[in-house]
């Protein structure tokens, strides 16, 4: 049980669960504009861009947030691509808000028609999206439909072993350097940048390779 108020007065059954990895990695800090709704929510604006004229939005869950922040810096830095990092801090719980939009709006024709909180707060550009996460691609592609934009995820999916967590990313590409791959890749598909940019950087990167990674500065190392 859990505090009592006018909704619960003999308190409230809520269940806490901490998700436990074999890596020693510090989480970027809390910004100090936190948006509070979005992070109960489901999903809030991280980092903006920086540099570039190209635009693009990198949407990141849990141990993934490291990769997508390190992708935004490459991509602002060597490929002039300005890309907002999102925090999604529940796939799920935006799926569920949409859904219910949805549901609500069947039930009651002729009323002015809701929107799903995440169409809401990306509506004001339709760039493209790279979704990543730890899970499988099913788990961000939840809540694709309604994400204004071309739509890419990257996950886990399949089955694989590697002798370092750097290398795991490499193979299921969901590091740092794959998400690159992936927003030039998306951003050629519009015309926004060169297919040649997406080759070299694949080249580069050699994010098909996974004895070929670079990982992040760790402490205390693999545990």
């Amino acid at each position: 049980m859990y505090g009592t108020t006018d909704a619960y007065p003999h308190g409230e059954d809520i269940i806490f669960y901490l998700t436990v990895y074999n890596e020693a990695l510090s989480q970027p800090a809390e910004p100090a504009d936190l948006d509070v709704e979005g992070l109960l929510k489901g999903a809030y604006l991280y980092q903006h861009a920086t540099g570039g004229d190209v635009t693009a939005r990198i949407m990141a869950s849990g141990i993934a947030l490291p990769w997508a922040i390190k992708a935004q810096e490459i991509l602002a830095a060597d490929y002039g691509v300005a890309a907002d990092v999102w925090s999604v801090t529940s796939w799920n719980e935006l799926a569920r808000d949409a859904v219910e939009t949805e549901k609500w709006n069947l039930n009651n024709p002729g009323e002015y028609a809701r929107m799903p909180y995440i169409t809401a707060k990306l509506m004001d550009t339709s760039t493209v999206t790279v979704a990543v996460s730890d899970y499988m691609r099913a788990v961000p592609d939840q809540i694709a439909r309604w994400v204004p934009g071309p739509w890419q995820s990257l996950g886990t999916d399949g089955f694989g072993f590697a002798d370092t967590r750097a290398a795991a990313r490499r193979k299921f590409q969901v590091d740092a350097e794959s998400i690159v791959v992936s927003v030039l890749q998306s951003l050629a598909q519009r015309g926004t940048v060169t297919p040649e940019t997406v080759r070299e950087a694949f080249n580069r990167f050699r994010i098909d390779d996974p004895t070929a990674v670079s990982g992040l500065p760790q402490e205390g190392g693999d545990a």
